[in-house]
């Protein structure tokens, strides 16, 4: 029987199956004896909680999900007898993997930012001409053009070497806190530039801005990438 409750679980009030993964060995270490497991939507036990009231990203829809004495079969344990036990090996494949597809939205915001900056400095004009003739606005486009090439430099070389399996930690890890950071900064000079417009409901960059937030938060906040990236490397220097 699997009991417990996990917090903003992404599309969960429209999932039909849930990835769980629960301790199945309580004497284990912490990082042992999880276990994966499929469980239907509707299975007795489960509940799914009324959908959250977010910030940003309504199109993600986020909810609660419990477990009270939810019984499944043997056959729900992924990876069968081999699976018992390792589900937290699971887990940080599916996070790493999830942190290199987390940066590709990052850049993907970050381009449609720079474009929106662009637009709107070319056409908004103030004192008879552009507002993009003046160089302090020009500074800020700049900033973010820069900003979003070296994201998407990094966004490259992380799935190049994750699909390769020459790095599938420090590189993803690296790359969610680049990317994250990078679009919140681009995010937030965008509504600098469109100024009181990029603060109203219907701008595009208002609605990018609240989105960007949240990037910096899910698979693993910024905090906890510097203490992975740190970690790995000062592990390898003592190997080494």
């Amino acid at each position: 029987m699997i009991n417990g409750a996990k917090r903003y679980i992404t599309n969960a009030p429209l999932a039909d199956v849930f990835m769980v993964f629960a301790r199945t060995d309580p004497d284990a270490p912490r990082t042992r004896g999880i276990s994966t497991f499929l469980v239907p939507a509707g299975t007795p036990g489960l509940t799914v909680a009324p959908k959250d009231h977010k910030m940003g990203q309504f199109g993600a829809w986020t909810a609660d999900v419990y477990f009270d004495d939810v019984r499944v079969p043997a056959s729900a344990l992924v990876g069968g007898e081999d699976g018992l036990n390792r589900g937290f090996a699971t887990a940080m494949g599916c996070i790493a993997h999830g942190r290199v597809h987390i940066s590709s939205l990052c850049v993907g915001m970050a381009e449609r930012l720079v474009d929106e900056s662009v637009e709107y400095a070319r056409t908004r004009r103030q004192s008879g001409r552009p507002i993009g003739s003046f160089q302090l606005v020009q500074g800020l486009i700049a900033d973010s053009m820069t900003d979003y090439y070296a994201g998407r430099a990094t966004v490259l070389e992380a799935a190049r070497a994750f699909d390769a399996g020459t790095d599938t930690k420090i590189g993803p890890s690296c790359t969610k806190y680049f990317a994250s950071e990078m679009v919140w900064r681009v995010a937030d000079r965008a509504v600098q530039i469109h100024g009181g417009a990029g603060y109203m409901r219907g701008v595009a960059v208002e609605r990018f801005y609240r989105d960007a937030r949240l990037f910096r938060i899910y698979e693993g906040t910024s905090q906890i990438q510097q203490v992975i990236i740190a970690k790995a490397l000062l592990g390898e220097a003592a190997r080494g």
